[in-house]
């Protein structure tokens, strides 16, 4: 049983470099801190994140920084109509020695890392996407009937293009639902832009440095499951999530209208653990019904899917999780 004042004095040592490895990030990675933000939060969770953005606004160089800051071992994959399993998660190959004998080995995959950018996920085909499934969710592949341990910790960043559909193989959901958050990667505003433009076209340009290693990380997403969570914010999760099935009596009839399906309990599992890292990242020693609202819609809206109806109608599934959450907020306020 970890000791109040022991557990407070390891959030505050952690705090503190998280605010450096922030500060680190922001040289490179200028004014997308709610980007950031969401992408942290889904490490020190333990978790994978899709950045869903249009080119040039940066996933790339964001994963890459990353890599850099939390001292993890990167692979990047570039995925492709082409692409084979094998490209991914390696393959045997027969080789001859000097003696003349001859012997299988394996040869590692990129996946074999530590941060794995998977960009472009859904130009791949779905035999190509499943082979990251076991990977993603045991840390582990099988290949020729052996099972392979993945580096730890091992997280996998996907970046999506959300306007160029021709060609792609949109991840099924249940590969979605693997993904801890969903980032929507937007503009900048004109001040921030203004600023990329100064830093990233002069004669040099902002490099970042290292402020964890593999096991600092593995600790911090050890802290991050041991931080308190107040029964209020825990009943703020079972509320949302369920709220958003529109088979559960919990939901309202604008959901069942609106909703072919929602979340399943992973979805509270994600949220559980992701309001805990933000308010880690934002110097708290605890959750708050506020960091649930804050992130609901990266959390849920790529395990949601709405109807015929709703989509007919114009429908969005932000909207649709915006006004469950501020539903579910006045309910919780008035109870």
């Amino acid at each position: 049983m970890v000791e109040p004042v022991e557990l407070i004095a390891d959030v505050e040592r952690l705090g503190a470099k998280l605010a450096e490895a922030r500060a680190s990030i922001d040289r490179r990675f200028i004014g997308q801190d709610r980007v950031v933000e969401l992408v942290l939060a889904a490490l020190l969770s333990g978790g994978h994140a899709l950045l869903v953005g249009l080119p040039g606004m940066g996933k790339t160089m964001l994963v890459d920084t990353l890599s850099t800051v939390m001292g993890l071992k990167g692979a990047r994959i570039q995925f492709t109509p082409d692409l084979m399993p094998a490209d991914i998660l390696g393959s045997e190959v027969l080789e001859t020695a000097a003696d003349g004998s001859r012997a299988f080995r394996f040869i590692e995959g990129p996946v074999f890392c530590q941060l794995l950018m998977a960009d472009e996920i859904n130009r791949a085909s779905p035999r190509t996407q499943s082979a990251l499934l076991q990977a993603m969710q045991e840390r582990e592949v099988t290949v020729a009937g052996v099972h392979r341990p993945l580096g730890r910790p091992f997280h996998v960043l996907a970046t999506q293009n959300p306007i160029e559909q021709e060609g792609t193989y949109p991840l099924p959901e249940a590969q979605l639902d693997r993904f801890l958050v969903q980032v929507d990667v937007d503009y900048p505003d004109r001040e921030t832009e203004r600023d990329i433009l100064l830093a990233t076209t002069g004669a040099s340009s902002n490099a970042a440095h290292q402020v964890f290693t593999a096991a600092e990380l593995l600790a911090a997403q050890d802290l991050v499951r041991r931080m308190p969570v107040g029964e209020s914010v825990v009943e703020m999760i079972l509320d949302l999530v369920r709220a958003c099935r529109p088979g559960e009596e919990e939901s309202s009839a604008a959901v069942r209208d609106t909703l072919a399906w929602g979340p399943g309990p992973r979805a509270a599992q994600a949220l559980m653990l992701t309001v805990r890292a933000r308010a880690l990242l934002n110097g708290r020693f605890a959750p708050s019904v506020e960091d649930v609202l804050a992130l609901a819609r990266p959390v849920l809206i790529h395990r949601m899917a709405l109807s015929f109806a709703a989509r007919a109608r114009g429908e969005t599934l932000g909207g649709v999780i915006d006004r469950v959450a501020q539903e579910v907020s006045r309910t919780e306020a008035a109870a």
